[in-house]
């Protein structure tokens, strides 16, 4: 069946920097779309990026020039490097797939002010 496993979250300063990855299975990663999606304390869940099979990106505009998405599609695994981090962007980070309705169990950000 579909997994999504999402990890590399943890606590960073302000300014610091993390790399998130979402393990997948179950599916042919190397055609689909990928996504990031976040779900902030109280908010609703927001979009972050995605990116497609061959590797063509697009970022919200929070996420424009401080995250960088990747994708191993040998691994299906696709990658959320975050720079610059701010509180903001403190959440539960997520990855899914675009057109299927599976979801892993996130990874907990928490930026320090």
């Amino acid at each position: 069946q579909v997994q999504l496993v999402e990890s590399g979250g943890g606590l960073v300063p302000a300014g610091g920097y993390l790399k998130l990855s979402c393990a997948t299975s179950g599916f042919d990663f190397s055609i689909k779309t990928m996504r990031w999606y976040r779900q902030r304390p109280g908010k609703e869940r927001e979009w972050v990026a995605h990116i497609t099979p061959s590797s063509t990106t697009t970022y919200a505009t929070f996420a424009e020039g401080r995250f960088i998405v990747s994708r191993d599609n040998a691994g299906s695994t696709v990658y959320l490097q975050m720079n610059d981090l701010k509180p903001e962007d403190s959440a539960v980070y997520f990855c899914t797939i675009i057109g299927m309705d599976y979801w892993g169990q996130g990874t907990q950000v928490t930026v320090a002010s």
